[in-house]
């Protein structure tokens, strides 16, 4: 086996902490003075376990016959064989250990553009929620014009963009190293855009079409264009792991999706939403035909019929019940 090993300690999502180098073995690791490898751990022992190699020449981690013993893959073990890529818990320390020869992954591509940082993308954003906010008042303005109307509901939704960007970019300091501002108030202005275009076209098409369906389950599609927009602000946060994210953002979409579901249940007995219109469209814009007097007419006789239908059910049935009494 080739000499020398770096031990590193490992974050709760996998990320190397410290790494310290050791030349030979055994390598003894705890919390005392006298060992190869110092853990800063109450929760490990003194001379905690031991890195060596079996009679086979494989590396081997063994424990010491601490009380809080060595966890890998969910499991105590009282030793384990080791390879690069095996992360074991001492007390409240994950670690793994690695020969100088580990062969490591392959150069990632950077695919981050430095050029979209900062401040370019910071102004777009939010030139973005101005114009969506402007544009959205007047698309339904139906008063006199006034200057006051229109920077309060630009004020607002600037609010709720730029609150939503601090968290993102709280977290992305947070779990990162760095803010990336910018990128998250360009992110959320793209996803509020979006949201506001479906919902007017969404509501016109539906209308000009009679499509129904779309009023009646918008709020799914509008609820995956969120759920993609978390997506974007996990992978600026975190670039390698997309695929998380990915699943993360279908999750959420789900969840929210299921609890539409039950919220149009609970209070209209139906999975449904209510059909709603955004705007008051030109009967011009209808491409769907129109139905006849005499349709509408034949359709309300026969909604006359069920309701009186139910209300005799309901009046017989307190009728029973009196009688019972």
């Amino acid at each position: 086996m080739t000499p020398g090993f770096f031990i590193e300690i490992l974050s709760r999502t996998g990320e190397v902490l410290h790494r310290h180098q050791v030349a030979d073995l055994p390598i003894q690791i705890g919390r005392a003075y006298d060992n190869d490898f110092i853990l800063d751990d109450v929760h490990t022992a003194a001379h905690h376990a031991i890195v060596e190699v079996t009679e086979d020449g494989k590396l081997c981690l063994r424990d010491l016959a601490s009380k809080n013993g060595l966890f890998h893959l969910g499991k105590r073990q009282t030793q384990v064989l080791i390879d690069g890529h095996s992360v074991v818990r001492l007390g409240q320390t994950s670690l793994r250990i690695r020969t100088t020869d580990f062969a490591v992954d392959e150069e990632a591509f950077d695919t981050n553009n430095y050029n979209w940082e900062g401040l370019p993308p910071a102004l777009t954003g939010i030139l973005m929620i101005c114009l969506m906010a402007f544009s959205s008042i007047w698309a339904g303005e139906t008063d006199k014009f006034a200057p006051v109307r229109y920077l309060m509901a630009m004020a607002g939704i600037l609010s709720v963009g730029l609150i939503w960007s601090g968290i993102w970019t709280f977290a992305n300091r947070l779990f990162a190293g760095h803010a990336r501002f910018g990128r998250h108030v360009f992110i959320a202005a793209c996803g509020m855009v979006v949201l506001e275009i479906f919902g007017h076209l969404s509501g016109l098409v539906a209308f000009a079409f009679s499509l129904e369906t779309l009023s009646r389950y918008g709020s799914h599609i509008a609820i995956a264009f969120g759920a993609t927009m978390v997506y974007f602000h996990l992978t600026t946060i975190k670039p390698r792991a997309a695929r998380r994210a990915l699943v993360t953002a279908i999750g959420l979409a789900i969840m929210g999706s299921a609890f539409m579901l039950m919220t149009n249940y609970q209070r209209s007995g139906k999975l449904t939403d209510e059909l709603y219109m955004r705007e008051m469209y030109s009967p011009s814009l209808r491409v769907s035909k129109n139905h006849s007097l005499d349709h509408f007419m034949s359709n309300a006789a026969k909604l006359k019929a069920d309701v009186d239908g139910e209300r005799s059910k309901i009046v017989n049935q307190g009728d029973g019940d009196g009688e019972s009494d």
